[in-house]
């Protein structure tokens, strides 16, 4: 069975910190597209001193695996 996918909230959530830090969290996005969402931001914010991935990041390869045996079942399987 075939997972449909389905367009996610996107959310990026700043929290800024008495000493001036910026902590930056996304949601909803996986694999690398939270670092080509964020990358214009951080570039004004100044210099990116750690990032911490979220389970979310790791999630694009088991997406693309899943959707990768679907097309295949999808083109093997003859049309009623």
């Amino acid at each position: 069975m075939c997972l449909a996918l389905q367009p996610s909230l996107q959310t990026i959530r700043f929290r800024i910190r008495s000493d001036g830090r910026v902590e930056e969290t996304v949601e909803g996005l996986f694999g690398s597209a939270c670092e080509r969402l964020t990358e214009q931001i951080e570039a004004r914010l100044g210099t990116v001193q750690q990032r911490q991935p979220t389970a979310e990041a790791y999630q694009a390869t088991a997406l693309t695996s899943q959707l990768s045996a679907c097309l295949e079942a999808a083109s093997t399987t003859p049309l009623p």
